[in-house]
């Protein structure tokens, strides 16, 4: 063979070898999706805030059985239990134990009552019968006078604030989020809208979320989910990749869950109907007792009668606090000494909430770490001496958004001790990482009703999936 011919193999092999090539590059990159940002001739108006045209929703009293929930490890900790938001161990540690609770016993106000009328009679009603006539009128003063008048103490009248109204709530806490919008949504949406997605890509969407708090296990479904429906649906433009992503968020935070906060009676209270019950509980320094006003406020606002039991009886300004909610929505509250016993509290106020007819009674508990057996033990106790005068709706727990993974935690050990019903996230607007809203849910089962996005008495919102995503999206 010559040496010209080998030549022109060698040509025609380079030039198959070259077209294969090309092709081959041709073809990756138009299996690729490209959802590059494109100039857009309108832009939203900025805001992107939690908007929702409704208010917080309000269902009967009654006890549907509980979501299951899968139960975690109890943690066990030695030592003397913590309470308050001040002291770490309870003032009467040392007499306090975990023998039943003694209710008290309607006769026995009645017993101490009667007392002070004897102290004014002595026995100078025997010299009453002397004739002398100086004596009488001193003796004649103390038996007439109404010693047993002012037993009951009225309570001061306070003129009740005006309260926002409960509707369209959500949309004058707009940018309440913006944190969260910042880190979570347009982290996302810069991601998914800023080139070709390749396996790199999908590690900081995985990252992103991650750092928001979603959780491995959430993080992994909506991954999965974003990446065979942008197959399957060929996506191809940002515009269709945030509807995808949007459509994916709220369909993780199972919008079907119940989320109305059942705080209305059971019948009429003029005709016998007993009040809705609801506890409040949570670890210290979640904010219960303050939510606990601001669902007072929510309550008055929708034309309901409320009563406020202040059950925390070991930080010494928690009744207090909740007094002063109280006057502010002219609710009466029940009150007991400092360090009294909090079940028999719980029960006094619930059982004056059934005499005085009221619609729904609010009770604050003590704040408690989910670590001290001790405590959570008593904080079950509490429960079922109040269901001894009433049922028991509604048993919130109040959890700090800022806690994060903590707050899982402390999540579980409640739920085993009092069935917890419902969540309320507070200082959401505080937080980076709202992605903790779709962790609780899925880790417990128990949907989250209600979000602290403030420190105002009105900011108390109602929880919907819907609203909640586009916040975060912007």
């Amino acid at each position: 063979m010559s040496t010209t011919a080998l030549i022109w193999i060698l040509v025609a092999v380079v030039a198959v070898l070259a077209i294969v090539l090309v092709a081959g590059i041709v073809l990756a990159r138009r299996r690729r999706i490209s959802l590059a940002e494109k100039e857009k001739a309108e832009r939203k108006p900025k805001g992107g805030g939690y908007q929702t045209g409704g208010g917080i929703s309000l269902a009967p009293g009654g006890t549907p059985a509980p979501p299951a929930h899968p139960a975690g490890e109890r943690t066990e900790v030695d030592g003397q239990p913590g309470v308050g938001d001040d002291a770490s161990v309870p003032r009467d540690s040392k007499r306090r134990g975990i023998v039943d609770v003694t209710l008290p016993d309607e006769q026995a106000p009645a017993a101490t009552r009667t007392e002070p009328v004897t102290e004014p009679v002595p026995a100078q009603q025997e010299p009453a019968t002397a004739p002398v006539p100086a004596q009488r009128p001193p003796a004649a003063e103390p038996v007439t006078a109404p010693v047993t008048a002012p037993v009951v103490v009225p309570e001061p009248v306070v003129e009740a604030e005006e309260i926002e109204p409960t509707s369209g709530r959500l949309e004058r806490l707009r940018g309440r989020l913006a944190r969260s919008r910042s880190t979570f949504g347009q982290g996302l949406l810069g991601l998914l809208g800023g080139g070709d997605l390749d396996e790199e890509s999908w590690t900081d969407v995985e990252d992103t979320l991650l750092l928001a708090d979603l959780g491995a296990a959430t993080t992994a479904e909506i991954v999965e989910k974003l990446r065979g429906e942008i197959v399957t649906r060929g996506v191809r433009n940002p515009e269709q990749a945030r509807a995808l992503l949007r459509e994916v968020l709220v369909e993780a935070l199972h919008p079907a869950m119940p989320r109305a906060v059942r705080a209305l009676p059971h019948g009429d209270p003029a005709n016998g109907g007993k009040p809705a019950v609801v506890l409040v509980v949570g670890v210290n320094g979640t904010g219960k007792t303050t939510t606990t006003g601001k669902l007072a406020r929510v309550l008055v606002a929708d034309g309901r009668t409320v009563l406020l039991g202040a059950a925390d009886t070991f930080r010494a300004a928690a009744a207090e606090q909740l007094a002063t909610w109280g006057s502010r929505v002219g609710a009466e509250v029940v009150r007991g000494n400092e360090g009294a016993d909090p079940a028999a509290v719980a029960f006094d106020a619930v059982k004056r909430g059934v005499v005085a007819g009221v619609d729904t009674v609010l009770v604050d508990t003590a704040g408690r770490l989910h670590t001290k057996t001790g405590l959570m033990d008593e904080l079950g106790k509490v429960k079922r001496v109040v269901e001894k005068q009433a049922e028991v709706d509604e048993v919130l727990l109040v959890l700090d958004a800022t806690t994060g993974q903590n707050g899982l935690t402390q999540a579980r050990v409640f739920s085993e001790v009092v069935d917890v019903t419902g969540i309320v996230l507070t200082k959401l607007d505080g937080t980076a990482k709202g992605g903790i809203v779709f962790q609780v849910q899925r880790e417990l089962g128990v949907p989250v009703k209600l979000v602290g996005l403030g420190e105002g008495p009105d900011d108390l919102a109602p929880f919907e999936p819907g609203a909640f995503v586009d916040a975060l999206l912007g």
